[in-house]
């Protein structure tokens, strides 16, 4: 395998067979092409394509270069959910506590922030000694006895997946369905799932940015998961403004905590993680309906069984054993919590997402380079939503930052990214289709 000549004939937008794909990525894993290669290719494959028999091929090329877990000796469903990225996308945080609790195991497999959005793997690192790099053993064992694990890609899973992650990161190649599509799904069919649902995001704070695409997106995921062998669908929600109330690490966790325990319920947030939930539910068979399962998620909630379920993965997995009862003591702080407000009375009409996010990686809270140590105390806290009233009184949001110049940069940056106008928007539902 000579890599400069499969990079060529992708760059010449020929059709790369599964052979020339897998003996590529075979030597990505075994470290014999370096990231040049690696960049050039995928900045070939971002400009012109891939068919659905390349990105099948692809897909199981990264699934095959390390482990692929097995769960035979547990009974209960095998589920996961993944999201295609967004700005203060937390639900994977709820949603793995909530569904152990009722009765089905997560093996959850997430990511580090990509491009302008956060990642899951960040977030959790905000909690001391919490192990996101646990080995295949502890992950299985963590699964088995408590029902969820969430943590980052070990070097044994999908670890081809893991190298071009990182480069697409910092190489401007994040938005590509067919590298999207692969990058998921490798994980996915490495953990062994029996059922998947994927939370696809549109709008300006997502890599799609708008329907056509992100349908394009769902689509290709659906096809190709479900060709594999593993029962998915798809479910587009919006990320046209910030999801929840925070944007950031720490202080995402906190609105976790705060949502396991019913305080402070963004409806948005909340809809979004109880559809994700109850997709899965009556996709394994727990449930004949929506409306039954949403109960019983309520019910776990309520009676704080998720919580519970969360603050023993947390525990399992490394993290402090009393981290839910004094997470305020264990998160890292910001040496400033300052209100950002309004420039202006009105109601607030849209937002650019996605300036709101790269705000963030200039408070250090995500990457410009490949290994870069994040602040995991900045971002924002108590976001204004979409149709709020403000005037000159009212925080756009509380910004968690280390200094003044931090400080003026960012409000700069909300100013610039938030549309104040006369009129009160029409709030659209946060659930655009189901595939």
């Amino acid at each position: 395998m000579i890599p400069q000549e499969i990079i060529r004939r992708k760059r010449d937008k020929e059709t790369l067979s599964a052979a020339e794909i897998r003996s590529f990525v075979a030597a990505i894993a075994e470290q014999k092409v370096d990231d040049a290669q690696i960049a050039a290719l995928t900045m070939a494959i971002f400009l012109n394509g891939m068919n659905k028999d390349e990105v099948v091929d692809l897909t199981l090329a990264m699934r095959d270069s390390g482990d692929i877990l097995q769960w035979k000796d547990i009974d209960k469903p095998i589920v996961d959910k993944h999201s295609s990225g967004g700005v203060g996308d937390k639900v994977s945080l709820m949603l793995a506590p909530i569904l152990a609790a009722c009765d089905v195991c997560v093996p959850m497999i997430a990511g580090r922030g990509l491009g302008h959005t956060g990642g899951t793997v960040d977030k959790l690192e905000a909690i001391p000694d919490y192990n996101t790099k646990a080995d295949n053993t502890l992950f299985h064992n963590t699964v088995k006895n408590i029902g969820c694990a969430i943590i980052g890609q070990t070097g044994n899973l999908a670890p081809a997946d893991k190298k071009i992650y990182a480069v697409r990161d910092v190489s401007a190649t994040v938005e590509s369905i067919p590298l999207i599509t692969a990058s998921i799904l490798s994980k996915k069919l490495a953990a062994g799932l029996q059922y998947l649902v994927m939370d696809l995001k549109c709008g300006n704070g997502a890599f799609m940015e708008n329907y056509d695409q992100a349908y394009a997106l769902a689509q290709s995921i659906v096809d190709v998961a479900n060709g594999a062998g593993t029962t998915t669908k798809a479910v587009i929600t919006d990320m046209n403004q910030v999801l929840g109330t925070t944007a950031g690490n720490a202080v995402e966790i906190i609105e976790t905590l705060d949502y396991l325990q019913n305080k402070n319920v963004n409806p948005r947030l909340d809809e979004i993680v109880k559809t994700l939930c109850a997709t899965l539910l009556v996709q394994c068979g727990r449930f004949s309906d929506s409306d039954s399962a949403k109960q019983q998620i309520a019910n776990v909630i309520s009676s704080g069984y998720a919580m519970e379920k969360f603050a023993k993965m947390v525990s399992a997995l490394g993290g402090p054993v009393d981290f839910v009862e004094n997470s305020v003591k264990y998160l890292p702080h910001a040496n400033y919590v300052k209100p950002i407000f309004a420039p202006q009375e009105g109601y607030i009409s849209a937002m650019d997402t996605r300036a709101v996010g790269l705000s963030i990686i200039e408070l250090k809270g995500g990457r410009t380079i490949t290994g870069q140590q994040l602040d995991l105390a900045t971002g924002y806290s108590d976001f204004v939503q979409i149709g709020a009233k403000v005037d000159k009184q009212t925080p756009l949001a509380m910004l968690h930052c280390q200094s003044n110049e931090q400080y003026i940069k960012a409000q700069k940056a909300l100013y610039n990214a938030i549309s104040i106008s006369d009129e009160k928007p029409i709030i659209k539902t946060p659930i655009m289709q189901v595939i």
